[in-house]
């Protein structure tokens, strides 16, 4: 039996026949347009749909959605996306009825986590938090192999936990949430700061002067570099991030977290140190929760849609 997995993002539409084990057999994407009527966009999910149905070597059951934003599982409704048009959309039943195939939906950050509980870096686990450090801080929690979505279907917002009080606005509006620090906006913010502390080193050298230049892996490029200013951004930076994971450990006792996104790209180079920052701080300074970077990369929201009715 296989499944339809679409990862629907404001940019793209990405979707892939998945097998029982969690590998893509095909893939298929369209632009998302994302300022066109919701309708096209809908008429898009469905042709993907039934195109990667049709391609498929054996029956399709069904076709799992993964979007950001706020969505009611058992009731297939999207609630809102702030960058999708739709709002206490019916998305289940109106994609069922295009495509032909029943559908389930989901919030996107946790379908990456179940992607990469059922093929990824979390396989083989019982527990599992995915952290995805990107522009802002996405989650997604695992638990004895099902989504954790709360009572209301909102659990998984971990980037808004917060770990400087009074600290810097997150972009929720809260001041010292762990998305304000560790997040790429949060690590380009403090990294800009720096270089105008410091024009002549090597990270404003990097990006001659332009401060509009700096994203995320910079800091961690010129740190390699040799640069004491850089090197100092990426040590605040893992401190940071280390009080953030022990929260989770505290809160969830995961077997594993995987870290995703832009920045977890950095792997190994950013958690050693980070593991040895989260091993002084765990309760009892006993670390046993794995903390490892993700496997599947931008194709876990599709595996993890894919997987949704059989395993959520």
């Amino acid at each position: 039996m296989y499944r339809v997995g679409i990862d629907l993002g404001g940019t793209n539409i990405a979707a892939g026949l998945v097998d029982r084990a969690g590998a893509i057999l095909a893939k298929d994407s369209v632009p998302t347009l994302r300022a066109r009527p919701w309708g096209e966009i809908l008429s898009d999910m469905a042709a993907l749909a039934r195109r990667l149905a049709a391609s498929a070597p054996g029956p399709v059951a069904g076709v799992g959605v993964g979007l950001p934003g706020s969505v009611n599982p058992p009731l297939g409704v999207v609630n809102y996306a702030n960058n999708l048009p739709v709002r206490d959309t019916p998305l289940a039943r109106q994609l069922s009825d295009a495509a032909g195939l029943p559908v389930v939906i989901e919030n996107d950050a946790n379908c990456a986590a179940l992607g990469e509980y059922v093929a990824g870096a979390a396989k083989g686990s019982r527990n599992s938090i995915t952290v995805t450090l990107g522009t802002g801080i996405g989650g997604g929690i695992i638990t004895e192999g099902r989504v954790y979505g709360g009572t209301f279907f909102a659990a998984g917002e971990i980037g808004h936990h917060v770990i400087a009080v009074g600290g810097e606005r997150c972009s929720c509006g809260r001041l010292g949430c762990f998305e304000a620090y560790c997040s790429a906006t949060g690590l380009i913010r403090v990294t800009r700061r720096a270089i105008e502390a410091n024009p002549k080193g090597l990270m404003s050298e990097m990006v001659g002067g332009d401060l509009s230049l700096v994203n995320a892996k910079l800091p961690f490029d010129a740190s390699r570099a040799g640069d004491k200013t850089a090197a100092l951004v990426i040590e605040r930076y893992e401190d940071y991030l280390a009080e953030g994971l022990t929260n989770l450990i505290h809160i969830f006792d995961p077997d594993v977290i995987v870290i995703g996104g832009g920045i977890g790209k950095q792997g190994e180079n950013l958690l050693v140190p980070v593991r040895e920052r989260v091993s002084r701080l765990v309760y009892g300074e006993l670390l046993n929760t794995r903390i490892v970077p993700a496997a599947l990369g931008n194709d876990a929201g599709i595996v993890g849609a894919g997987m949704l009715e059989t395993r959520n």
